[in-house]
């Protein structure tokens, strides 16, 4: 396996902006969220990040938010890449921007648009090798943002229909961390079944379902230490002794027998490469 050197922070979406006008989510409090790991782990408020609305269907709107919310973090240098077709993401402004960044960050929204906008372009071989190579560069995303980072990438399907084959929709991400799949928003919309299937479906690899303000800081491509305020939960499917996915019919209700459960809460660590958790300590402070 390629030594990785840069970072990945997938958020499970309705990560804290500072902007919302319940208590839980105000201005003070984004401080200690997902935002402020993000500036960390690019290098601290100097730090050149890109904000990347491709997935939105309200790109204007969703690059004022996080605008706002950088800057109310005290970041001086962000700026936003809006790529609406592959030419956007070709061009030469665009792929200047990518090579200065400090850190990426993809919106939420629909993550087919990312893979289709920009997979295979110059902009996406430039965030492979820069991720690939250079310590301290951080690629980030939120929901779609997120899940578009794996290479067998959830694109779609009914939570409605857990555990029938077919309720999965599977297509190729940007490929960042090919030994993960990544579902988002997985609490509040259910979708434990959809992610067991997508584990059926590529057993070698581990599914992880990020809640809502919730993500993961990967270092390496290896360690795994979780942040905000809801839970992950792990897929392991590697101990699976029943799976009968390959052989059924859409509609079909599935078996998976020995499937590893991990959940995990912040400041837990995960290993990739070991499938291993390490806790943390009853009593010792959130980070």
């Amino acid at each position: 396996m390629q030594k990785i050197k840069g970072t990945l922070i997938p958020i499970g979406g309705n990560e804290d902006k500072g902007i919302e006008t319940n208590e839980m989510y105000t201005l003070e409090f984004i401080g200690e969220g997902i935002l402020s790991h993000v500036v960390r782990e690019a290098g601290g408020t100097s730090a050149n990040i890109v904000i990347v609305p491709t997935a939105s269907s309200i790109p204007d709107e969703v690059s004022e938010n996080y605008l706002s919310a950088f800057t109310t973090l005290g970041c001086k240098n962000v700026k936003v890449l809006d790529i609406r077709t592959r030419e956007d993401a070709e061009q030469p402004e665009a792929v200047e921007l990518i090579r200065k960044a400090n850190c990426v960050m993809f919106s939420g929204g629909d993550q087919s648009k990312i893979t289709s906008r920009m997979g295979g372009t110059e902009l996406h071989d430039i965030l492979l090798d820069r991720y690939r190579h250079e310590e301290g560069f951080v690629i980030a995303g939120t929901s779609a943002g997120a899940m578009a980072m794996a290479e067998e990438m959830i694109a779609g399907g009914s939570a409605a229909e857990s555990f029938i084959k077919g309720a999965v929709i599977m297509q190729k991400g940007l490929g960042l961390i090919p030994e993960l799949i990544i579902d988002t928003h997985f609490i509040r919309r259910g979708r434990f079944g959809r992610q067991s299937e997508a584990v059926a479906k590529f057993p070698k690899l581990l599914g992880f379902g990020l809640a809502e303000d919730t993500g993961v800081i990967i270092r390496k491509g290896t360690d795994c230490t979780v942040i905000g305020s809801g839970m992950v939960i792990v897929f392991d499917g590697s101990t699976l002794t029943h799976n009968n996915e390959a052989v059924l019919h859409d509609g079909t209700p599935m078996t998976m027998a020995n499937l590893t459960i991990h959940v995990l809460s912040n400041g837990d660590q995960f290993s990739i490469p070991d499938r291993k958790v390490k806790v943390l300590p009853i009593g010792q402070p959130f980070i």
